[in-house]
This record gives structure tokens, sequence and C-alpha cells, in this order.
């Protein structure tokens, strides 16, 4: 534990190392294009603010209606028989609709739980191993006027969060159960 410990505390510093000395050596303004950058990532933000308020609306629905607690509980026989904690199943469901949303779960598990039990680990690894593929479909192609994105990128998101939901369980199994 003390060498990933040790990873995670210089990982950061380092790559933010490598990207200024290879700044440096290309003759790149490091500064200015981080200015350019700063500004055009505002440009974006006041642009995505109607789609981000969409989802949040929807997800505030979802929670609030108590039908993600009705699904879950539909769910709850057969998670239990393939081994998946019915606890996780509330972070599992909404990760990839809404990261603010997740985090909350997750914040909740860890204050219920803790941080160093099995399902604060879990959902803490949970939470790093997979993404918001329907908020990032709808903001980042809303953004750039897709209007129609077919069904490719939402199957293959899909399918990357359901990998990372396994994942999860089995490696954070394996390594502290």
């Amino acid at each position: 534990m003390q060498i990933v410990t040790t990873i995670s505390v210089w990982l950061i510093p380092c790559i933010i190392l490598v990207i200024l000395l290879t700044a440096v050596w290309r003759k790149i303004p490091a500064y200015e294009e981080f200015v350019e950058g700063g500004k055009e990532g505002l440009k974006m933000s006041i642009s995505l603010l109607p789609f981000l308020l969409g989802m949040m609306v929807a997800i505030s629905i979802l929670r609030s209606s108590g039908a993600l607690d009705a699904f879950i509980g539909l769910l709850q026989p057969f998670l239990e028989k393939v081994g998946f904690p019915a606890e996780i199943t509330p972070l599992a469901l909404i990760r990839p609709i809404s990261g603010t949303a997740a985090l909350s779960v997750t914040s909740e598990m860890i204050e219920l739980y803790g941080p160093d039990s099995f399902l604060g680990r879990l959902a803490s690894t949970m939470q790093g191993s997979t993404d918001t593929t329907l908020y990032i479909l709808t903001v980042y192609f809303g953004a750039v006027g897709i209007k129609k994105m077919g069904g490719d990128a939402l199957k293959v998101g899909l399918i990357a969060d359901f990998i990372g939901i396994i994942v999860s369980v089995i490696v954070v199994s394996w390594m502290f159960l």
C-alpha cells in the first residue's frame, strides 16, 4: 500500500513537470496557451448551460419521484444471486447519467459505511472506473451541434460503463475481501 500512496502523491506533479519541460523544449509559450485554453473553456461552459440544466432537471425528477428506488427494488433479488452488492446499485445506475449525483451517492456511502469499508472502497473505485456517458453525449454532442448522435457512441459508452462496474466489483473483492 505504501507504494500506491507514493505513486499517487508524485504522479500529477510529475506529469505537470513533463508537460512544462516539453513546452520549454519545443519553445511553446505554455502560460499563454493555458490562458487561451481557459478563455475557450469559459465560452464552452456558457454554451453548455442549457444542456446541463436539462440533465439536472431530469436527474432530479428521477431521484425525487422514487423511480430509482423502485427500479433498484426490482433488481435486488437478481443482484444478490450474482454476488453484486445491492447497496452499490444506486451508484451503478446513476453514474452513467450524472457525475454530480454519483458523487453525492458515493459521499453518502462513504459517510454511512466508512472510507476503508468494502462498500466505501467499491464506491470510490466505481466512481473512478466509470464515466458519465449520457451526460457526455448530451452536453458535448449538443455543444458541437450534433442533433442525431446515432447509437454507436451510446452503446460503446454504456458497454464501457458496464465493464467498469463489473471490474470494480471484481478487483475490490479480490483486493479487500
